[in-house]
């Protein structure tokens, strides 16, 4: 199971953390990551950690401003948003999937319900 929270209204230029509390499942097994779909728009990759390869992935309209990070001991990871701009607001996804690389966060296999985040003055 993937929950995501942390979702809200900020305003342009403001900060916003999303977790995703993962169980049921071994995390070390799956990359894991997010992606966003604003309306009437198809999924964009954010960022993810791959199974084997810890670096971080970003998509390039968030490099910079996001920080995506994990806590192993409390199954929870996080994607820390600064820099906020009326494009980001969308609804945010946290998926896993165990073969599939970073590269293709937009496409993993199995998702949450998401958290809404809008940016708005």
């Amino acid at each position: 199971e993937l929950v995501e929270s942390g979702g809200g209204l900020v305003q342009p230029g403001g900060s916003l953390r999303l977790s995703c509390a993962t169980s049921g499942f071994a995390l070390d097994a799956y990359s894991i990551g997010w992606f966003r779909q604003a309306p009437g728009k198809g999924r964009e990759g954010v960022s993810c950690i791959g199974k084997s390869d810890h670096t971080p992935y970003y998509g390039d309209s968030v490099k910079g401003r996001f920080t995506f990070s994990r806590d192993n001991a409390k199954a929870t990871v996080y994607l820390e948003m600064n820099g906020l701009k009326p494009e980001d607001t969308a609804k945010y996804y946290c998926a896993i999937d165990p073969r599939r690389p970073c590269a293709a966060v937009a496409d993993f296999g199995a998702w949450g319900q998401g958290t809404q985040v809008t940016v708005s003055a």
